[in-house]
């Protein structure tokens, strides 16, 4: 074991993998000597030299159609987008080709060994066009995955799976927890399964639901909640597509009430899907309507990024709303 921040278990990852894999290639904008905006890829270019670890232009449609094609022949392909904001120029690449490669061409043909790591979210003062959630765009397209650590310790396991798992997988990285998170991170490889949410404390009043950064958020609702005794159980879904249907069940089928907390905008963000879905499957169980904790409905306001933030002080007063209900 070793203290890791979410950076250092990132970067760990990426030397795991491209030591293990010959063909394991990183790029992106600054990520060659520079290391990245974030210093994710520090060091990576002199381990493994500039034909593996190397700048692109400053094109992220030319970065994604590039990684398709390595992808595609056999490589393993780690794309970096600097923020998710500048993910759309790259959207056509992403949703028509990444994730319909292999279906176009009737399972002859696959990118599956893409990976495209971003950092997205807010917290960190960076205005509307360096803070974004992008997440349920993605959602919303068939062949890919979507995976989104909350702590050194995941971030190190499911990036890790990421690179192995044979469909592309687009890794987003909560950019506020990068050197906040801090935790003991096993220092050889090891995997976390995709697609499989984490029970990270166990309740029988309530379920409350992140991922990524705002698991730390819900889960200092939680214990707020509990000096007041409501029971919360806290949930890290981890994968947004797929999603653990059978865990976040069985929590609301027990407690009865769910709580989803998530950064992006509350219009069209996930946890409408999760919703449709909870209240499909466990109608009949709940005790009050599923509530939701969510960005505003607006462009992400730099000078107003603490009114906007689904901090804990609203999840508590929409755990409290619910139980009262």
């Amino acid at each position: 074991m070793a203290k890791m921040n979410l950076l250092q278990a990132i970067n760990n990852a990426l030397i795991l993998s491209m030591q293990k894999h010959p063909s394991a290639m990183v790029f992106g904008e600054d990520v060659g000597h520079f290391g990245g905006v974030f210093r994710a890829t520090s060091n990576l270019q002199e381990k493994f030299g500039k034909s593996r670890c190397f700048n692109t232009p400053l094109t992220e449609q030319g970065i994604i159609g590039f990684a398709n094609g390595l992808a595609s022949q056999g490589s393993y392909a780690i794309a970096e987008i600097q923020f998710a904001d500048y993910i759309f120029p790259a959207f056509d690449q992403i949703v028509n080709e990444t994730a319909k490669f292999r279906y176009r061409s009737g399972g002859q043909f696959s990118c599956g060994s893409l990976t495209i790591r971003t950092p997205y979210g807010g917290g960190i003062a960076g205005g509307h066009y360096h803070s974004q959630s992008p997440e349920a765009f993605f959602a919303h397209v068939p062949g890919l995955k979507v995976v989104i650590p909350r702590n050194p310790y995941q971030a190190k396991g499911l990036l890790l799976s990421s690179i192995e798992d044979p469909n592309p997988v687009l890794f987003m990285e909560p950019k506020r927890l990068y050197r906040a998170a801090v935790g003991d991170v096993p220092e050889e490889e090891y995997t976390l399964p995709l697609g499989k949410a984490d029970v990270v404390k166990t309740g029988s009043d309530i379920t409350l639901l992140a991922w990524g950064a705002q698991v730390e958020v819900i889960e200092k609702a939680a214990s707020m909640a509990e000096q007041d005794g409501i029971s919360c159980e806290v949930i890290d879904l981890q994968s947004i597509l797929p999603w653990d249907v059978e865990t976040v069940c069985q929590s609301v089928f027990k407690t009865g009430r769910l709580l989803i907390n998530h950064e992006a905008p509350m219009t069209g963000g996930f946890a409408s899907e999760i919703a449709a879905t909870i209240q499909q499957e466990c109608f009949l169980y709940l005790e009050a309507p599923i509530a939701r904790v969510t960005g505003l409905d607006t462009p992400y306001p730099l000078a107003h990024e603490k009114e906007y933030m689904p901090d804990h002080l609203k999840t508590y007063e929409a755990i409290r709303r619910t139980m009262d209900y």
